[in-house]
Parts: C-alpha cells; sequence; structure tokens
C-alpha cells in the first residue's frame, strides 16, 4: 500500500476549488424568471399622514429594482412586471432610550426610531401570476432626536434590502 505524499493531496483539493469557482460547479435558484426584464414599479398607496412617503418609498423600491435586481424601467403597459404595493404604518418618534433630566420628575428621550409597514408585490403580467409578495413588511430605523429624517432613511435601506432580499429568494 503506498502513500499519497502530503503536497499532492493538497493540491488536488486546491484544484477542486478552482475548478469550483471557475464554473465546473452551478449552484442555481432564487432570483425573478428569466422572461422577466423589465420593471414598472408604481406609486405606493399611502395609508398614513406622511404624504412624502409614498415618493420616497416607490423611488427607493425603483432604484432597487433596477440598479439590485437588474431590471429595466418600462411604462405598466409594456412591462414584463409590475411592483405596486401600499404603505399602511409610519411611527416617526417612538422612544427607545432615556435619560433622567435635571429638574426631578423630567425625562429626556436620547433615542427614537421610526417604524414603516408596507404589503408590497411583483406581478408577471405576461403570465398573471404573483412572483413574490410582502405582507405586513416591517421595518425601523434608529436615531438621536430630532435627526426623524436619518431614521427614515435607514428604515427605508431596510425595506429595500428586504424587498430585493425576497425578489431573489424564489426557488
Amino acid at each position: 500500500m503506498r502513500r499519497i505524499p502530503g503536497s499532492f493531496a493538497r493540491n488536488a483539493g486546491a484544484l477542486l476549488l478552482v475548478a469550483a469557482a471557475a464554473g465546473c460547479y452551478k449552484f442555481t435558484g432564487g432570483g425573478l424568471p428569466g422572461n422577466v426584464k423589465t420593471v414598472a414599479v408604481l406609486p405606493f398607496d399611502n395609508r398614513t399622514g406622511e404624504p412624502l412617503l409614498t415618493q420616497e418609498v416607490s423611488d427607493a423600491i425603483r432604484q432597487a429594482a433596477e440598479g439590485r435586481l437588474g431590471l429595466r424601467a418600462a411604462p405598466e403597459a409594456d412591462a414584463d412586471a409590475v411592483v405596486r404595493g401600499e404603505i399602511v404604518r409610519y411611527e416617526g418618534a417612538e422612544p427607545l432610550a432615556y435619560q433622567a433630566g435635571q429638574t426631578q420628575g423630567q425625562v429626556n428621550v436620547t433615542r427614537r426610531q421610526v417604524q414603516i409597514t408596507i404589503n408590497v408585490e411583483i406581478v408577471d403580467q405576461r403570465q398573471g401570476r404573483t412572483l413574490w409578495r410582502g405582507n405586513s413588511l416591517s421595518v425601523s430605523g434608529e436615531y438621536d432626536p430630532p435627526q426623524e429624517t436619518e431614521g427614515r432613511r435607514i428604515a427605508i435601506q431596510k425595506l429595500v434590502t428586504s424587498f430585493v432580499e425576497g425578489a431573489q429568494s424564489q426557488w
């Protein structure tokens, strides 16, 4: 019985890793169907008292669909897929951390959070079926008072990440 030198075994292992990295082994799954190349992101319905949120959320989702999902923007009538959704909740000043004030009984809020909840779906217009749906997708963004817009920006970034991950999770 002959023994294989350690360097040969290491080189064979390295060769297998290089082959896998070069594409000899391919892992598939996830993502939108190959026929979906264009998208129309419709303005989100807004059930909150924050009118600017419609534009902010719709624009962020549109940019993610184009930049991170690789879809091209198209008018609704010509798009392979449509993204539609609604903003169902917005809370902009939920306290998270407190600090005792200088006078007795006074409390200062030192940290707050924004919470946004949406329903969103991607619909394949050619096949007439829902490709992905995120119901009651809820995120938060923390901020130091009075910088609510920073918390809102963080929350919208998290929404976009959840949207992209959801769209890519199709197995």
